[in-house]
């Protein structure tokens, strides 16, 4: 293996780890921050942070670091289906998470970034409060849907890389 692959590949392997692996912990930060609805704005804003700062970035390293081995290790794309498919996940997963994903994250900050609203006094004195917004449960929804998906998807690249399937 020539130095440029072995290098190209350590990047790639590196980057799927470091990149990607951050992500497995979305639902455990959100799922802390929607049982503690007083820091539920953080937890939420976390996520973003991390996605906004290692994973769409690290995303585009991983798309050149794996171009670079297609190059340096010829594939032929359409005999090798399952890197050809494997590809076409990662775009459509990329494309997702900078233009669906991340906009809902945000829309969810923006939601949560009030105080809830406070209750009436003829709530009385006792009364407990409504729960969140069905603005922000809808959006929580949106978003923990589009986590699914993109971990399946993850899932299924990751599949795709290591067994690299005959089809």
């Amino acid at each position: 293996m020539s130095p440029i692959v072995v290098i190209l590949l350590f990047l790639h392997v590196l980057g799927a780890i470091a990149v990607f692996g951050p992500t497995f912990a979305f639902p455990l930060i959100g799922s802390m921050g929607g049982r503690d609805p007083m820091h539920a704005n953080f937890a939420t804003r976390v996520s973003l942070a991390i996605e906004e700062k290692i994973v769409l970035p690290g995303a585009v390293v991983q798309l050149i670091t794996g171009l670079g081995l297609i190059v340096f290790v010829p594939f032929n794309l359409i005999q090798t289906h399952w890197l050809l498919l494997a590809l076409i996940i990662f775009l459509i997963t990329i494309g997702f998470a900078y233009f669906v994903q991340a906009k809902s994250i945000e829309h969810l900050v923006e939601l949560t970034s009030a105080p809830p609203p406070a209750m009436a006094p003829s709530d009385g004195p006792g009364a407990a409060p409504a729960g969140p917004p069905p603005a922000v449960l809808a959006a929580v929804q949106r978003i923990q849907r589009g986590g699914i998906g993109m971990t399946v998807a993850l899932i299924v690249i990751i599949f795709l890389m290591v067994v690299k399937p005959t089809f």
